[in-house]
């Protein structure tokens, strides 16, 4: 009798590790600092000669608020070129603007706020480059 009960005791703890494994979320058993995929969105400028500081600065605030405008902007960080190479080709402003998937950014590339901030920032601009990949983070 004896036996029969530490037979049953270990199957049951055998049974709950079982439907712990089957029932819990994948995820779970990834590491917590595991990879995650987003989607970058990355934009340098290139300002026509002549561009007026107080317009630079006007543009810099606009792409700046976008991000308080448009929920589907998970990240965002600017910075100016100080690289010593000088190999910017005149692009001076670089703007990176993450999603969390392709439907983040088809939201955003339409949205009101972000057709505002081209309107503003057109009239300035020499050139353009945008480059958009997937970057583990």
């Amino acid at each position: 009798m004896r036996s029969t009960f530490w037979t049953a005791a270990l199957s049951a703890v055998v049974m709950a590790g079982i439907m712990s494994v089957i029932t819990s979320d994948k995820t779970a058993a990834e590491p917590k600092d595991a990879p995650k995929k987003v989607l970058r969105h990355v934009v340098l400028f290139k300002f026509k000669e002549g561009t007026d500081k107080a317009d630079v600065k006007k543009i810099e605030d606009a792409f700046r608020g976008l991000p308080s405008k448009i929920s589907s902007i998970r990240d965002f960080e600017w910075g100016t070129d100080v690289s010593p190479e000088g190999k910017s080709k005149g692009f001076s402003h670089c703007f990176f603007v993450t999603f969390a998937d392709e439907k983040g950014r088809d939201e955003y590339l339409p949205h009101p706020a972000h057709k505002d901030f081209v309107k503003v920032v057109g009239p300035h601009v020499d050139d353009v480059c945008v480059v958009d990949y997937w970057s583990l983070k």
